[in-house]
C-alpha cells in the first residue's frame, strides 16, 4: 500500500511529471494524504478513478480511506497520516496558520507569501517565457526551420533548470547553450559583424515573423532578468541569486544570436 504525502505530489509537480489543471491518475493500491489531496486542487489537478475496473471506484473516498488505513500495519505510516490531518502552514512574517488562505501561495515546502512576492512574480515569468518559446516553435516547424525548433527546445530544457534552482536554492552551473558559453553569449552578441558579417539591427515587421518571434523572446527573457533582480534584492541593497540574474542576462544575448543566425540563413535545411 503506498501513501503519497504532499512532499511526494510536490516532487512530481517540479519534475513535470504533473502539469497544473492536469490529471492524476489515482491507483487502488494509493493513497494521498489529507494535505496532497489540497494540494493537487490548489493546482487545480483532477483527480482520477474512473480508469479502474473494479467495484473500488464506486466507493466514497471516505469509505476507500477507512478501509486503507486498517490495512496499514506500519506505525511510522500512520504517524504520518495522523501528521498531515493538521497541516500547519508557517510565514514569513513569523504568524502560524492552519489553512492556507487564498491570497497566498507556496514559496516552498510549507512556507506561504503573498501572491506577489517577488520570487512568485519570477516564476509567472518563467512560465510566460515558456509559453512563448512555445508559440515559437510552431511557427519554426510550419517553415521547416528544424533546426530552430531543437534549439528552442534547448532553451526550455534551460529555463526549466533555472526554475528548479531557483525553487530548490541550488546554484545554477556553468552552462552551454548551442555549443556557446556565457562569454561566448555575449561576445557573439555584441559583434554580429565578426561572426555573422551582419550589422545589428532594428527589428521591423519587413524581417518575417519569426524574427518577431525571437526578437519577443528576447525582449523577454530581459524582462525575466529585471522580475529577477527586484526579487533578489534584499532591503539593505544586496542581491542574491546573482547566478540566476546573469542566466537571464545571456539568454536575451542568445536570442540575438539566433536572430543573426537566421538572417543569414543559419537555419534553412
Amino acid at each position: 500500500m503506498a501513501v503519497l504525502t504532499e512532499n511526494d505530489i510536490r516532487k512530481l509537480f517540479n519534475e513535470k511529471v504533473l502539469m497544473e489543471k492536469g490529471e492524476f491518475y489515482l491507483e487502488k493500491d494509493m493513497i494521498l494524504t489529507p494535505s496532497a489531496r489540497t494540494y493537487l486542487a490548489d493546482k487545480n489537478i483532477i483527480i482520477r478513478t474512473d480508469h479502474l475496473e473494479d467495484k473500488t471506484r464506486y466507493q466514497t473516498e471516505s469509505v476507500r480511506m477507512k478501509k486503507d488505513k486498517e490495512n496499514i500495519t506500519n506505525k511510522e505510516t500512520e504517524m504520518e497520516i495522523e501528521k498531515q490531518k493538521e497541516e500547519i502552514y508557517e510565514t514569513l512574517f513569523g504568524i502560524t496558520l492552519h489553512e492556507k488562505p487564498e491570497h497566498m501561495t507556496h514559496l516552498r515546502g510549507n512556507l506561504l507569501v503573498f501572491k506577489d512576492n517577488g520570487r512568485i512574480a519570477l516564476r509567472g515569468a518563467i512560465d510566460t517565457l515558456e509559453s512563448e518559446i512555445i508559440l515559437a516553435q510552431i511557427a519554426a516547424q510550419k517553415e521547416g526551420s528544424m533546426k530552430l525548433v531543437d534549439d528552442l527546445e534547448e532553451v526550455i530544457r534551460f529555463i526549466r533548470g533555472l526554475l528548479r534552482s531557483e525553487v530548490s536554492g541550488e546554484p545554477v552551473v556553468e552552462f552551454q547553450l548551442q555549443g556557446l558559453d556565457a562569454k561566448d553569449m555575449r561576445e557573439q552578441s555584441h559583434h554580429p559583424s565578426k561572426y555573422f558579417g551582419i550589422k545589428h539591427f532594428l527589428p521591423t515587421y519587413k524581417h518575417g515573423e519569426m524574427v518577431a518571434h525571437l526578437n519577443k523572446l528576447r525582449t523577454l527573457a530581459r524582462r525575466t532578468e529585471l522580475i529577477a533582480f527586484k526579487a533578489f534584492k534584499t532591503d539593505e541593497n544586496k542581491v542574491e541569486r546573482v547566478d540566476i540574474i546573469r542566466a537571464f542576462n545571456r539568454l536575451s544575448s542568445l536570442f540575438w544570436i539566433m536572430m543573426f543566425k537566421y538572417m543569414t540563413d543559419k537555419y534553412k535545411s
